[in-house]
């Protein structure tokens, strides 16, 4: 088993940033570092830091086009492909875990009662793995606040939780 010790001279030789460089494992020369001209170390600083975030990417997870076009035309059929086995469904006179098939027959029993006029989404987010999307519903018979939150399983996303509530 290797052990890595960091041991700092008693005597500062350079700066933080140039051992933080070290424990990089990025070979930096202390002396050099020191008596290097305070532009060229702002740029290096700069560089660095350029580096550090595009290596972090914001994940720009795309909810399936399908699931929003289900939602505009009252396509529950379709939608359901996309309900996980449990499925925590709340819409009107509605809210409990349905299997797959029940929660298919309760989303058509919702569209035919509220025929979709358009589907807009508002806000969606998430990481990896898991997102959610927020939109609003219009009806014939009045507007629907829609959440739904979507997990990724082998590869293939799958609605865990649907919300249609009755905005006022």
């Amino acid at each position: 088993m290797n052990y890595y010790f960091i041991n700092l001279p008693k005597k500062r030789e350079g700066s933080y940033f140039a051992w933080f460089l070290l424990t990089l494992g990025l070979d930096v020369d202390i002396k050099k570092y020191k008596n290097m001209p305070s532009t060229k170390k702002k740029n290096l600083i700069i560089l660095l830091l350029i580096g550090c975030f595009s290596l972090i990417q914001p994940v720009n997870a795309q909810v399936p086009d399908e699931i929003i076009v289900c939602l505009k035309s009252g396509n529950a059929k379709t939608l359901s492909g996309y309900f996980n086995q449990n499925v925590e469904l709340v819409v009107p006179d509605n809210d409990n875990v349905y299997s797959k098939a029940q929660a298919q027959l309760i989303v058509n029993e919702f569209f035919n009662s509220y025929a979709p006029k358009s589907f807009s989404v508002i806000h969606q987010g998430g990481k990896e793995g898991a997102q959610y999307v927020i939109g609003n519903l219009a009806t014939k018979k009045g507007s629907f606040r829609v959440y739904f939150l979507l997990k990724k399983n082998n590869g293939k996303d799958y609605i865990h939780q649907l919300r249609i509530e009755k905005q006022e």
